[in-house]
C-alpha cells in the first residue's frame, strides 16, 4: 500500500538532500511536488491543500534551521504532518466493564463487512483476550447469515443463530440476551450492506444502535474505491455516528488516498486495515508506522511483532544455542527456512526495513520477479534437504558423491546445486562459530542475542538464507572480491 505516493515523496525529499544550501525556492518546489503526489494518490483536494499549507507554515517558522540540516528539518516536518493527517495516535477499540460490549459493523454492500467481522472477532480473541459472539442481521442478502457462520467456524469463533427469525431487531435482542446469559463479553453485529440514501435501512441501523448502545460503530470501506469510500463514511457518520473505520483491500491499493483523507474528512480514525484475504490478514492502524513506511523509514516494530506472532520462540532460542555450540544441523537449517516462509514474501519483509539499511548493504528495491525468484530458491533449498535421510541431515559429513547424486535426483535439482547448498551451509556454520567465539565479534553477537531475547526470542533465521539471496555468504564473498 502507498507504493505510488511513497516513491514520489521519497524522490522529492531525496532531491532536497542533494542541495548544498536549501532556499525558499527549493522548499516551494518540493511542496508543489508533494501536493501533486498527494492528489495523484487520490487524496481529498482540501486535505492536500491544508497539508501543504501546514508544512509550509511550520517550515518557514522554524528556529532550528541552523542546528539541523535544512533538508532533515523538512523531512521531519513532513513526517509529523503525515502522522497527524493519518490520525495522530493509534486508536484501539474502546471497551467498558459492562458486558457484553456491542460493536456494530456497518457499510456499503460488497465492502467486506462480513469477512471483516470474522477477522475482528479473531483479532480480539487472540490479542485482547476477549470472548466475542458473532451475529448477522443481514436478512436481505441470500446466504449472508450462512457466510458469517462459515467464517465463524474457520476462525474458531462463536455465532448466534435463530433461523426462524427474519427480523433484524428481534435477532439483535435475542443475541444480546444470549450473550448476557452465557458470558460473552463482546457482541459483534454484522449489519446488512446499504446505501446512505436508503432511509429505511438507515433507520434500521439507528434502531439497532438504540437497542444495544454500542461502544463502537465501525464503518467498513473498500480502500480501492478511494474518495468514494471517504464520502460514504462521511454520510454514515452523519446518519449513525461511526466511531472508527476499517479499510479493506489495503494490500491492493497502491495510492492510499482513502487512508490519508478519511480522518480529516470524517473526524473518525482508521482503526484496522485489511491486508489480505486470509483471516489473520488484519492489522491495527498505526499512523506513525504508516508514515515511516511512506517516507522509506521502515517499520521495524511491525516486523518484530510479526516475528513474535509467527515464529516459534522456543524453537528459535534452541536453534540459537545450537549455532553458539556449532551443533546447527541441516535439519535445523530446514526449520529456519520454514520459519522465514511464515513471515511472507521477501518483498513484504524488505518493505518494513528502512531504506538506509537496505541501501547500506547494496540492496535495491525488489521487483515482483526478483521476489518470486527468491521464493523459488527457498523452495529448491527445502526440496534438497527434504530429499536427504534423517542421518544425512544430522551429519552432513556423510554426504559423499553417490549420496549427493541421489539427493539431486530426488529433489529435481543438479549435483552442482546440491554441492552449492552444502558449501553454503558449512560456510555459514563456520562463520557463525567464529562470530560467537571470543573477541569483539563474540561480544557483538552475544549483545544482539540478548536484545533479541528481550523481544521474546533470539531468532537467527536471517543467517540461514539460501545461496544467492540477501545476506548469504556467497553474496558477501563477491562483494569482497570487488573491493580488492
Amino acid at each position: 500500500m502507498f507504493e505510488s505516493l511513497s516513491d514520489k515523496l521519497k524522490r522529492t525529499l531525496k532531491n532536497l538532500r542533494g542541495e548544498g544550501v536549501l532556499t525558499k525556492e527549493h522548499v516551494d518546489a518540493a511542496l508543489r511536488e508533494i501536493r501533486l503526489a498527494l492528489l495523484e494518490a487520490d487524496v481529498n483536494y482540501k486535505v492536500a491543500k491544508d497539508f501543504i499549507a501546514s508544512v509550509k507554515e511550520k517550515a518557514e517558522g522554524q528556529q532550528v534551521w541552523l542546528e539541523l540540516k535544512p533538508s532533515e528539518q523538512v523531512v521531519k516536518i513532513v513526517f509529523d504532518e503525515l502522522v497527524e493527517l493519518l490520525g495522530g495516535q493509534s486508536s484501539r477499540l474502546v471497551f467498558t466493564k459492562t458486558a457484553p460490549n456491542v460493536v456494530m459493523i456497518v457499510g456499503l454492500q460488497g465492502s467486506g463487512k462480513t469477512t471483516s467481522t470474522g477477522k475482528i472477532a479473531r483479532w480480539l480473541s487472540q490479542n485482547q483476550q476477549r470472548k466475542p459472539l458473532l451475529l448477522s442481521t443481514d436478512v436481505y442478502r441470500p446466504a449472508a447469515r450462512e457466510q458469517l457462520k462459515v467464517i465463524a467456524k474457520a476462525t474458531g469463533q462463536s455465532i448466534f443463530e435463530k433461523p426462524e427469525t427474519n427480523d433484524p431487531i428481534e435477532l439483535t435482542r435475542s443475541a444480546l440476551q444470549h450473550a448476557r446469559d452465557t458470558g460473552y463479553d463482546t457482541l459483534l453485529i454484522d449489519t446488512a450492506g446499504r446505501l446512505h440514501i436508503d432511509d429505511e435501512l438507515m433507520e434500521e441501523l439507528v434502531t439497532i444502535k438504540s437497542e444495544t448502545h454500542p461502544v463502537e460503530i465501525l464503518f467498513v470501506a473498500d480502500a480501492m474505491t478511494g474518495q468514494d469510500a471517504v464520502r460514504s463514511a462521511e454520510e454514515f457518520h452523519a446518519r449513525v455516528g461511526i466511531t472508527g473505520v476499517v479499510l479493506t483491500k489495503m494490500d491492493g491499493d497502491a495510492r492510499g488516498g482513502a487512508a490519508l483523507s478519511i480522518k480529516q474528512v470524517t473526524g473518525q480514525p482508521v482503526k484496522f486495515v485489511g491486508v489480505g484475504e486470509k483471516y489473520d490478514a488484519l492489522e491495527p492502524f498505526y499512523p506513525d508506522r504508516v508514515a515511516q513506511r511512506i517516507l522509506g523509514m521502515g517499520d521495524v516494530l511491525s516486523l518484530i511483532e510479526q516475528v513474535q506472532d509467527k515464529i516459534d520462540q522456543d524453537d528459535a532460542e534452541a536453534q540459537l544455542k545450537k549455532l553458539q555450540k556449532n551443533q546447527f544441523t541441516l535439519d535445523d537449517f530446514r526449520s529456519q527456512l520454514r520459519q522465514v516462509k511464515k513471515l511472507g514474501s521477501f518483498s513484504k519483509i524488505l518493505k518494513l526495513l528502512p531504506d538506509q539499511l537496505l541501501g547500506g548493504v547494496g540492496m535495491p528495491d525488489l521487483t515482483d520477479e526478483q521476489s518470486e525468484m527468491m521464493e523459488k530458491e527457498l523452495k529448491r533449498t527445502e526440496a534438497i534437504i527434504d530429499s536427504m535421510t534423517r542421518e544425512e541431515r544430522m551429519n552432513h559429513m556423510m554426504l559423499n558423491a553417490n549420496r549427493r547424486r541421489r539427493i539431486a535426483r530426488g529433489s529435481g535439482t543438479t549435483v552442482q546445486q546440491v554441492n552449492a547448498l552444502i558449501k553454503q551451509y558449512t560456510e555459514m556454520r563456520r562463520m557463525m562459530q567464529s562470530m560467537f567465539s571470543g573477541g569483539l565479534g563474540g561480544k557483538m553477537m552475544r549483545r544482539m542475542a540478548g536484545m533479541q531475547g528481550m523481544d521474546g526470542g533470539g531468532d537467527p533465521m536471517m543467517a540461514g538464507l539460501p545461496a544467492g539471496l540477501p545476506g548469504s555468504s556467497r553474496r558477501k564473498k563477491k562483494k569482497k572480491k570487488k573491493r580488492r
